[in-house]
Parts: structure tokens; sequence; C-alpha cells
């Protein structure tokens, strides 16, 4: 009977074991039931149009400014997609001037065109904006591109600045100077790797920035009276008169002389610097854009026909759309919303994109205008 109570008993032990290693084993990590943490995603995703708040680090002056210069910044204002930080504030922000108008004697105002390349988190974290080529396939469908087209790439990250500046301001852009940069393509970064800069990131420390302009006021100096010398009466003439029938001894009298008035010298005013350069949101007069461009064969746009010839394309503002009236001859022919897309260098001669459509016909996909570092892009 003992033997028989052993061998339960043995038996007993023996499956609890092995039900114990059939077990998965357990995990030090606690898991998101018992701690009510959520796992960091392996990408986060920054959608198209997102907006990121640069401080410039560094100025932009008047006289050396040119297309090509190097831009550094760091972002004013964290990013968040999802309730997660994508962008804590600080991470660096490197960039270039793409096209530069300044201030002249009738326009107190500068235009900067910007395309960003680089960003650099707080833990090293290094990140490259790449500009995305036009050849990708479009979700709109084949695209056919005209052999006189030029196809830059599209930057994922620009900024058109608008300055507010006196031609006499050494600086165009100041330390501090707060910018607006808008993703114009979706930008994925490392999920894991941006958490972590975000909890090395400090706070910003909000404080006064020192202008970095070189200009100081000329005081004004007070300048010297007039040096007055008075002049003399003079005296008259003495008369002895004469004796026996002499005749009178006139003894001239001296004559009088004029007051002398030597003048002082004019002091010169204060000279006062600049104004500071004042970045605006938009103009306060939009631009107006007329163009003339030749079609060479029929299209579509918007639904309308166009026939071969010339036309001019109209519209107002820089963007991001644009309500584009397309003209023949005087005649109004269509009138359709474009994207005004950034390109990362001028266009050296017009060209079109084209867009082959589901029924057969062809519809005009974008429009490249020479000397320009835009495009319209017809959806």
């Amino acid at each position: 009977m003992r033997l028989l109570t052993s061998a339960v008993l043995f038996a007993a032990l023996a499956g609890a074991a092995q039900a114990r290693e059939a077990l998965p084993p357990q995990s030090d990590a606690p898991s998101q039931s018992s701690t009510g943490k959520t796992s960091v995603s392996p990408t986060v995703t920054l959608p198209a149009g997102t907006k990121i708040v640069l401080a410039l680090t560094s100025p932009v002056w008047t006289k050396s400014a040119k297309p090509g210069d190097s831009v550094y910044a760091a972002a004013a204002f964290p990013v968040a997609v999802n309730n997660l930080i994508a962008i804590p504030p600080g991470t660096y922000v490197q960039g270039q001037i793409d096209a530069l108008t300044k201030p002249g004697m009738f326009s107190a105002r500068a235009t900067f065109q910007m395309h960003f390349t680089k960003m650099i988190f707080a833990n090293g974290y290094t990140v490259e904006i790449p500009s995305v080529s036009q050849e990708a396939p479009s979700s709109a469908g084949p695209r056919e591109t005209s052999q006189q087209a030029v196809m830059p790439g599209v930057p994922t990250a620009t900024a058109t600045v608008y300055v507010g500046v006196s031609p006499r301001s050494d600086i165009l852009l100041d330390n501090g100077t707060q910018i607006e940069m808008v993703l114009q393509n979706a930008l994925s970064l490392d999920g894991a790797r941006v958490s972590a800069a975000a909890r090395q990131t400090k706070p910003l420390a909000i404080t006064p920035v020192k202008s970095a302009t070189k200009c100081r006021p000329i005081p004004a100096t007070p300048g010297t009276s007039d040096t007055v010398i008075p002049g003399s009466p003079g005296t008259p003439d003495t008369v002895i008169p004469g004796v026996n029938g002499m005749p009178d001894t006139v003894i001239p009298g001296i004559p009088a002389t004029p007051t002398t008035v030597i003048p002082g010298t004019p002091g010169t005013p204060e000279i006062a610097c600049p104004g500071p350069p004042v970045v605006m949101s938009s103009l306060s007069k939009p631009a107006t854009y007329k163009k003339t461009l030749t079609l060479s064969s029929s299209l579509l746009i918007a639904g309308n026909a166009l026939t071969a010839g010339k036309y001019q394309f109209s519209w107002t503002g820089a963007g991001p759309t644009a309500l584009v009236d397309i003209v023949q001859k005087g005649k109004p022919t269509v009138h359709a919303q474009a994207r005004v897309i950034a390109l990362d260098q001028k266009i050296p001669r017009d060209a079109t994109s084209m867009r082959s459509n589901a029924d057969g016909t062809v519809s005009l996909a974008s429009v490249q205008f020479a000397g320009e570092i835009f495009e319209l892009t017809f959806e």
C-alpha cells in the first residue's frame, strides 16, 4: 500500500514539473496591464503639413547673405504625434537658403525661401531630411513627363519667410528669430531614439536673446554759437576856424566800422539704429503671379479641355494652395485649384508634366516656370 501511495505521489510531482517547464518563461519587464504603460512605437511618422516652430541660433547678415548659405536653428516648441513627443524643444535643425530678395530703395522687405536638410536630437540621433524625387510613382496614377520637363527634388521641410526690415539694417534675420518650418512630405523617425532624446532634453530657458546687430547709435553734437564783434560808431570831422581870413582847418574824423558776425558751427543730429527686422507671417499685399506657357498638345485641367496653344497662368499668393486662372487670348478658360510646391533649385526653362487617366485622356499634373523655385501641381 505504501509503495502504491509513493508511486502516485511521484507521478503527481513529475506532472507538476512538466507543467512548469511547459509554461512560458517569466519576464522581469513590466507588462502593459500591470503598469498601464504602452510600448514605444518603432517608427514615429510626422505627416505632410506638420508645422515646426524654429528659433535661429545664428544671424543672417544683410551684406553677405546669398542663396546656398547655411541656416542654423533649434526647435522652439515641441511637436507631438499621437500624444508622444516626436521633436523635443531644442532639437537642432540645419538648412540652407534657396532664394533671397533683399530690401532696397523701393521696398523695405526681404523674402527668403529655405529648405532644411538635417535634424540633430539631444542624444546625438541625427536625421537626414531628404528631398523626394518627383519621378516616384503617384497615387493619382501613372505620370508621364514631357521631354522638356525639369525634375528637381521636392524638399521635405521648407520655410518661406517675409521680413520687414530697413535697407540700412546690418542683419536680415537676428538671433532668436522664430520661423515656421513646414513638412511638404511625411517624415519618419526612429521611435525609440526619439523617446530617448525626449528624456534627455532639458526645458528651454525663457530668457531674452542678445541681438547680433553691430549697429550703435551716434550721439548728437551741440555745435557752437555765432561770434559777434561789435562795430565802432566812428568820430566826426574836427573843424578849426581860420584866423585873419585864413580858411578853416578840417581834421577828418574816424569812419564807423560795421558789426562783424563769425558764424558758429552747426551741431549734428543723433543717428539712431534702424529698427530690428520683423518676421511677417505673410505679405501685407500678396504677390501676384502672371506666367505665360505654351502647351504642345491637348489635355485636361480640372475636367476642362485645353487645346494646344499659348496660355497665361495667373494667381495670387505664394501658397501652399492657390486658385489659378488660365487665360488664352484674353478669354478665361479654366479656374482651377493648385498646390504651390517649393523646389530645391531654380527651373532653367518652362516645363509641364502629364498624367494618364483611366479613360485614356491626359491631364496636366504640374507646371514649372523658368527662373522660379516652385511648381504648380494640379490634383
